[in-house]
């Protein structure tokens, strides 16, 4: 009983760990603590590199903080982040990282979610369209599962020049690595092109390796070396949009590839020629007799 016990306490410890780890991506530097997420800046690009944050089913069931619109630098950034004026007029939009539709369940994370250090500029139809449909999406899975891990940011590469006067980096890309630790654990990740796409969101999933050789930043390296590899070296939708089976499961069988009925059809017949060749036994060995 003793050991017995001793085992609930280990598996209750692990799993309490594993709920409260954070998987900051590596390496995390230039960090920058607020309430709800952690970002790594990147002074001279005047954007982060990533932000990190866990979104469950209870934040987004109590969305319904009103917007602030309230950009404003974040002082945290010991560089001073940039300002909500290199993006007046430039034609790119104040497009969040960590969704203010994500941090609308409190006024502190609402506020938060609009310093500027949060902000990236996003072309508008890639803001307001696919980048969006994703957020949303991220959101159904929070409801879904309870609990997520998301990992947000640019990819600089292909980018497109700069804005304002503190010389804002415009990305060419921008990436999204969800992580669900609830039943059997899940990843999935994201590149999409800042741009406008009527493409499903699907066309966009990537390997979370391929994230991280298109970053310099390594997901999720907390994992056990073969869960890590399990992963992110593959490219999972099961479980995550409805209609894809999960990997190696059984396809449905068709009727014509179906295992015929052949098999009982022989049993029977050599039941009936056993029986018939007994019969035949006990009648001649009777005929005998007479």
């Amino acid at each position: 009983m003793k050991l017995i016990a001793a085992i609930s306490v280990l598996l209750q410890t692990s799993v309490l760990f594993a709920l409260s780890t954070d998987y900051l991506p590596v390496p995390a530097n230039d960090l920058v603590k607020h309430t709800y997420y952690t970002l790594s800046y990147n002074e001279k690009n005047e954007q982060a590199n990533w932000v990190y944050y866990t979104l469950t089913d209870g934040m987004v069931s109590n969305g319904g903080e009103e917007r602030s619109n309230n950009f404003r630098m974040d002082q945290k950034v010991p560089t001073q982040s940039a300002k909500s004026s290199d993006y007046t007029k430039s034609g790119y939009d104040r497009g969040h990282l960590c969704p203010a539709a994500d941090m609308g369940f409190n006024q502190v994370s609402m506020e938060e979610s609009f310093l500027m250090s949060n902000i990236s500029p996003q072309a508008p139809d890639f803001n307001r369209g696919i980048w969006k449909e994703l957020e949303s999406q991220v959101r159904d899975w929070a409801r879904k599962e309870q609990k997520i891990v998301v990992v947000t940011g640019p990819v600089f590469s292909d980018n497109k020049g700069v804005i304002g006067k503190e010389g804002v980096l415009i990305p060419g890309y921008y990436f999204k690595v969800i992580f669900d630790a609830t039943d059997e654990p899940k990843l999935i990740a994201f590149v999409l092109p800042n741009s406008k796409s009527d493409r499903p969101i699907t066309d966009f999933a990537v390997t979370t390796d391929e994230v991280e050789k298109l970053t310099g930043y390594d997901f999720f390296s907390q994992f056990p070396d073969d869960v890590e590899l399990k992963l992110e070296s593959r490219v999972v939708l099961a479980g995550w949009f409805e209609g894809y089976a999960p990997a190696g499961s059984p396809a449905k069988q068709h009727p014509e590839n179906k295992p015929s009925d052949r098999s009982d059809i022989y049993f029977y017949l050599i039941l009936v020629f056993i029986i018939l060749s007994v019969s035949l036994v006990v009648y001649l060995r009777g005929r005998k007799r007479h």
